[in-house]
Parts: C-alpha cells; sequence; structure tokens
C-alpha cells in the first residue's frame, strides 16, 4: 500500500483550453505556418504536438509539419531514471534545414530532455530555429532552458511527480495530476 495522495490540477477541459490557447501562441510567432515542424517527444509530448496541430490547422487551414523525436539515447540521466521507456523511432516528415521546428512534451522539469531533444534533432539538420512548447512546466532546472510556450506553469517541490494522463493513450479522463510522497 502506498501513502501517495493526488490532486488534479487540469481536467480534460482545463488542457483542451491550455492547447488551444498554446496553438493560438504558436500561430501569433511563426509567420510561415506551412514551413513549421511540430516535434513531438515521446510519449504524450506526441500527443501534446498532435493537439497542437490540430488546433492550428482548425484556425489557420494550414497544418504544420508533425513528426516524433526520440530522445531515449541522448540522455545523460538514464542511470538516474527509474523506468527507462522504450524507443519510439524518430519520425521527422520533412528535411529541418532552414524550417522552424517546435519541440513539444508534456512535463518541462529540469531541462534534461530538452537538452537531449537539441542534440536529437542536431542530427536531422539545421532549423532556422528551434522552440520548446510544453503543457506543464513544474520549474526545477537544471540547465539554462526556457520554455517558449507553456500550457500550465504548475510549481512543485521535488519530491512531487506530475502525472499527465491522456484518454486515447491510457484508457482515463485526460488529466494532470499532482502526486505527492
Amino acid at each position: 500500500m502506498t501513502n501517495e495522495t493526488e490532486r488534479t490540477e487540469m481536467d480534460a477541459d482545463a488542457i483542451q483550453k491550455a492547447i488551444r490557447r498554446m496553438a493560438h501562441e504558436i500561430v501569433e510567432h511563426q509567420p510561415d505556418l506551412g514551413r513549421v515542424v511540430l516535434a513531438g517527444i515521446p510519449t504524450r509530448g506526441i500527443e501534446v504536438a498532435r493537439r497542437l496541430a490540430g488546433h492550428i490547422e482548425a484556425v489557420e487551414g494550414v497544418a504544420p509539419f508533425l513528426g516524433t523525436l526520440d530522445i531515449s539515447m541522448h540522455r545523460d540521466d538514464l542511470a538516474t531514471r527509474g523506468r527507462v521507456t522504450a524507443p519510439v523511432p524518430t519520425c521527422l516528415p520533412v528535411d529541418l534545414d532552414g524550417r522552424p521546428v517546435v519541440l513539444v512534451d508534456d512535463v518541462f522539469f529540469t531541462g534534461r530532455s530538452c537538452r537531449a531533444a537539441l542534440d536529437a534533432l542536431a542530427s536531422f539538420g539545421r532549423p532556422s530555429s528551434i522552440q520548446l512548447a510544453v503543457l506543464v512546466d513544474r520549474g526545477h532546472r537544471e540547465l539554462p532552458i526556457r520554455a517558449d510556450y507553456v500550457g500550465k506553469n504548475l510549481p512543485t517541490s521535488r519530491g512531487e511527480k506530475i502525472r499527465v494522463r491522456f484518454e486515447c493513450l491510457d484508457g482515463v479522463p485526460d488529466s494532470v495530476k499532482v502526486v505527492s510522497p
């Protein structure tokens, strides 16, 4: 039996509103949406990227390119991670040279996933710019990296965990929960 407690910080409606707002911000900052590549970081960053692309297409009538960027072999914290996830193949639909890329993840914490994504991205070309979109920014950065688009800033203690769930992936209603020990 575990003594963890959970509190819901975002339900499905709050997640949808945050993603819609982030999509509008991306539209405002990208002059040529037909060149933009949204690169989701597995696992849930892919779903956030897919939803962002859907909102952008619905609003602007132009869909950004949508891809997946596997970072598993570029992480510098593999030994300290409790659970190692299976690699998801990188699938980028176009050459990245000269294109704006928006890296997309679900939770922004220490910045190590983003650093790994930057390393992985370098193998696939030289984008004109790289930005970061995250559903939740929980703070506690260990690297000098910031997100350009944030769904929700959610200050946490280092001991807490953020649990993002999507019905299409997890079979439970969309939610963001803070889990305390």
